[in-house]
């Protein structure tokens, strides 16, 4: 039994959580002013471990088919049969109770939610087979974290939850774009769909970068909330400057670093953005 969680927790990249979960943390201490409540604290990551992991056990499951044909994706747990289609919808459905019980026991507006969140993240999974957009679908699916965590402190959506949550739409386009270059030419062998399969890689590219360009305004918007200052501002500066280094990364005729643009460069942004805003709220 432990072997197989082993294997689903690799198959689902729990590291990949570094890219939601710091936002959610960083919307908390917005949301607070400060530090949140602990055990608040506690049920938005218990929420976001649930939530993650239902998301990407139903993306497996459905993707199960294309995986197997795909060179990126045919050693995954279900195509290689490393662990059963079974398994992994008990994973799923342990996992969505976890994340609706998580947000009972946050607020009612949290609970209410809960079951639209479920349905945004695993619609995601279907989105390539009919649009170019998905990597849109997935940015939305994404920033539920922070517009989530915010609704976990206040009971409410403001606007800077959504001026946030912008921000890591546009971030997750981006990135996913430069990530979804590696399986172009797997996505038109089975008629799925995507930014690099409809335009091209260049174009993908030139695309990605103006996402990112459109994610650093949305942080720069965010200023206008009192409690962030200098050190957010720097945090933002610094962030724009990972974010052009991740693009020198990646060329349409060389995409031998797009895992570390992808990973690397996400995941030093995103720790790097929430301590900075972690500081700024608890230095007031």
């Amino acid at each position: 039994m432990f072997n197989k969680l082993k294997i689903l927790f690799s198959d689902i990249k729990i590291q990949h959580t570094v890219f939601a979960l710091p936002f959610a943390v960083m919307s908390a201490f917005l949301a607070a002013e400060g530090l949140p409540e602990w055990m608040t604290l506690l049920w938005i990551l218990v929420a976001m471990f649930g939530a993650r992991n239902a998301a990407m056990a139903f993306n497996r499951i459905a993707d199960a088919r294309f995986d197997k044909v795909n060179p990126r994706t045919k050693d995954r747990a279900l195509p290689s049969g490393d662990v059963g289609a079974g398994q992994y919808w008990i994973f799923l459905a342990v996992s969505s109770v976890l994340f609706v019980f998580a947000a009972y026991m946050l607020n009612r507006l949290a609970f209410f939610l809960s079951p639209v969140a479920l349905v945004i993240v695993f619609g995601y999974s279907f989105a390539k087979r009919f649009t170019s957009f998905a990597h849109l679908w997935l940015g939305v699916a994404i920033s539920i974290a922070p517009v989530g965590a915010w609704v976990a402190v206040r009971e409410e959506i403001s606007i800077a939850s959504l001026v946030l949550g912008a921000a890591v739409v546009f971030w997750l386009v981006g990135f996913d774009i430069i990530y979804s270059c590696m399986d172009m030419e797997s996505d038109r062998k089975n008629n799925l769909y995507s930014i690099p399969q409809k335009f091209g890689i260049a174009w993908a590219l030139r695309l990605a970068f103006s996402a990112h360009c459109i994610m650093v305004v949305f942080l720069l918007a965010l200023l206008y909330v009192p409690i962030l200052g200098v050190l957010y501002l720097a945090g933002v500066v610094l962030v724009a400057g990972l974010l052009w280094y991740e693009h020198s990364l990646v060329r349409p005729n060389d995409l031998s670093k797009v895992n570390t643009a992808f990973f690397n460069v996400n995941g030093i942004i995103s720790i790097l953005l929430m301590s900075l805003v972690i500081v700024d709220c608890m230095w007031v």
